[in-house]
């Protein structure tokens, strides 16, 4: 077959399972109202015939995203104006797809005739290799013409599409038993291409379609693993083919994904180069200069964080990212809705590993970072609504870790902060209230999953609730145990001796319970920080206090350990900078 843009034939021929047909959730119980999903997985049998190609992802001239956009506009504007698929489609059987126009609607009843042409430009794209059409298609004229033709109803399922793009065969979006089975075989068999081919699959994908791969793939794994620990609306043959089936979305085989997709990219070692200055592809053979393993093992990386930290693993959360530098814009973060879910997981990781500061860190930078750059997502809608959710969700962890180690946040971050979060949940919070710590929790916090098979012959109906109740109450022991921390240190802060019975006097405790709280105080505070190298999980044990003391027999000694800032200095430098720039233009 020929193919345009001057490109160089194919070479080798395949079978390739890849991701294309995009499927949205408007159900209201799915994930995310109409978020756009890569769920349905079409087996595309592409027989090529071609010779090596191009690893780099370079960008399409301007006039790739003029054709698509005229193309959308010119389906959009196809439509009559009441068009609706609720009430014109009708969920039929199309004919036999030929290459050719349908000159009469009846030979291809059931799917609208904009839809084929969506589905056929779409498929076009991916077997020509343009990537940045194919994501002009999905980012823009998906999400118009969902607006405007599938807002009350799903697209047409996989089967129906599916003569359009080669007779595939793939799922549908109705997440019954047999299509979550079904959607991890898919996955199985598209990682299986990807990681058992003897020379790189030349297959370019833009970014944003590999990263919703292994979003995906690991949202599957989470959901399926709380559905079945849940008992309600399943019968006995449900039950039994659980049970006959202990491997489908088990955590090993997860994980062996995630981690082959790792090695065979060789990212940890490429981005050790990168992060030393050094040329990643000089370190890097054949899978790792190609973009499409280097980007999934990028984002396996971050999906592996994700995963631990739904086990309640933080410590190995945080160790997988050792070679991603944190506190620099990475060559790799090139997906928004990647990096907010690295920052989100991270963030959620330090607060629960009693990092606060660093949890701090990490929560202000990713909140900053969404504020700078929502006018660039204007017109990603999808992506908005997903990074808004998260937002919510990082500003009520934000205030969690910031009552518990108050310290200094960048202002447009803290303003953000009061808009963003309810001013009479932060003043509970404040006080102590542990209902409020809680509910807080319960908003914020992700949905925890067991790593392991139950027994179906012993669940019962609240067991898939376990796993988060479980971090629920190491999270509501910690905050117990510095309840009384903030009532104390400011106290201390009013003083520079007090005698202890005193301050226990104040505090309405006994003077054994109180110097239990003193010791408490000191071991509380002082927390691992992250200061300086590559590894986010290192650091130097700091305390964040504000105030130090000892005790000396029945007296307390508190010296405040707060720098004053030195606004001389400053000003001296800038004087020393501005006689400098004088005798340079002179």
């Amino acid at each position: 077959m020929a193919r345009k843009n001057d490109r160089r034939p194919y070479s080798s021929s395949f079978a390739l399972h890849s991701l294309v047909l995009l499927s949205v959730q408007s159900s209201p119980s799915s994930r995310d109202k109409r978020r756009i999903k890569i769920h349905s997985v079409v087996l595309l049998d592409w027989q090529s015939t071609t010779e090596d190609t191009q690893s780099s992802m370079a960008s399409q001239d301007q006039g790739i995203y003029t054709a698509a956009e005229e193309f959308v506009g010119a389906q959009l504007d196809s439509l009559p104006p009441t068009f609706t698929a609720s009430s014109d489609y009708d969920g039929g059987i199309i004919d036999d797809y030929e290459e050719q126009p349908t000159t009469n609607v009846n030979q291809t009843y059931g799917v609208p005739e904009f839809v084929k042409n969506f589905i056929r430009s779409l498929y076009r794209a991916f077997t020509e290799r343009r990537v940045d059409e194919m994501q002009i298609l999905c980012e823009a004229g998906f999400i118009k013409i969902t607006e405007r033709a599938f807002s009350k109803s799903a697209w047409p399922d996989a089967d129906r599409i599916a003569p359009l793009v080669n007779n595939g065969e793939g799922t549908i979006d109705v997440p019954t038993l047999d299509q979550r089975f079904e959607s991890y075989y898919n996955y199985c068999n598209l990682f299986n291409c990807i990681l058992s081919a003897k020379a790189p699959v030349r297959l370019e994908l833009p970014h944003q379609w590999l990263w919703n791969i292994i979003d995906e793939f690991i949202y599957q794994f989470q959901s399926f693993s709380l559905y079945r620990y849940k008992l309600k609306h399943k019968q006995e043959n449900d039950l039994a083919m659980l049970r006959d089936h202990p491997k489908v979305w088990n955590v090993h085989g997860v994980l062996n994904v995630l981690h082959s997709l790792v090695e065979k990219s060789q990212i940890n070692s490429q981005l050790k180069a990168y992060n030393n200055g050094d040329d990643p592809k000089s370190v890097a053979d054949e899978f790792g200069n190609c973009p499409l393993y280097k980007m999934l093992g990028y984002f396996s990386l971050i999906g592996l964080l994700r995963l631990h930290s739904l086990l309640g693993d933080y410590y190995q959360a945080i160790k997988v990212l050792e070679n991603v530098q944190l506190n620099k814009k990475s060559l790799y973060a090139v997906v928004p809705a990647c990096q907010v879910t690295t920052y989100y997981y991270v963030g959620f990781a330090y607060l629960m590993m009693r990092r606060y500061q660093d949890a701090i860190r990490s929560l202000s930078n990713i909140l900053l970072y969404i504020q700078r750059t929502k006018n660039m997502l204007q017109d990603k809608s999808y992506q908005i609504d997903q990074i808004a959710k998260k937002e919510l969700q990082m500003y009520a962890l934000l205030a969690m870790a910031w009552i518990m180690c108050p310290c200094r946040i960048d202002e447009s971050v803290l303003s953000m902060l009061g808009d963003k979060y309810d001013k009479e949940k932060f003043i509970k919070l404040q006080q102590g209230n542990l209902q409020q710590f809680e509910d807080s929790f319960a908003y914020a916090c992700p949905k925890f999953v067991s790593p392991v098979v139950p027994d179906y012959d012993t669940l019962s109906q609240s067991q898939h609730k376990a796993p988060y109740q479980f971090q629920l109450k190491n999270f509501v022991n910690e905050v117990k145990q510095q309840v009384a921390i903030p009532i104390i240190r400011s106290y201390l802060k009013l003083y520079t001796t007090m005698p202890v019975a005193k301050l226990a006097a104040f505090l309405d405790m006994d003077e054994d319970n109180f110097r239990a709280q003193l010791l408490s105080f000191k071991h509380k505070m002082s927390n691992l920080v992250w200061t300086k190298g590559q590894r986010a999980i290192d650091g130097e044990f700091q305390t964040s206090s504000g105030v130090s003391f000892f005790i000396d027999e029945d007296m307390i000694h508190i010296n405040d350990c707060k720098v004053v800032p030195r606004y001389s200095e400053f000003f001296l430098q800038q004087i020393r900078k501005y006689n400098e720039l004088v005798k340079g233009l002179s």
